[in-house]
């Protein structure tokens, strides 16, 4: 089973940004993209539920320090990036 990402205008721009600063991670963040597509349980996401004030969202990993929160609705199959950035910048 894929699951769908759902690009908003608001996460494109994000990532638009985030991939200007950090032009060194392109490859690492269309691959986590596509493993997330493919399988958002795949350890090497590292994905998991965030509380607080980001209750109801997801994160997954980028690499160590880089991270893509998320909205997961497993219901209709589709996964909304929400923003990229560091752990200070998503979270």
């Amino acid at each position: 089973m894929s699951y769908a990402l759902v690009f908003t205008e608001q996460y494109t721009r994000r990532a638009s940004r985030f991939l200007k600063r950090h032009p060194e991670l392109k490859l690492q963040y269309l691959k986590t993209l596509k493993l997330l597509e493919a399988n958002p349980f795949h350890p090497g996401l590292r994905l998991h539920a965030l509380s607080g004030r980001l209750e109801g969202l997801h994160s997954v990993s980028i690499n160590l320090a880089y991270r893509i929160t998320l909205e997961l609705l497993i219901v209709e199959e589709e996964i909304i990036p929400v923003n990229v950035g560091d752990h200070d910048a998503v979270y």
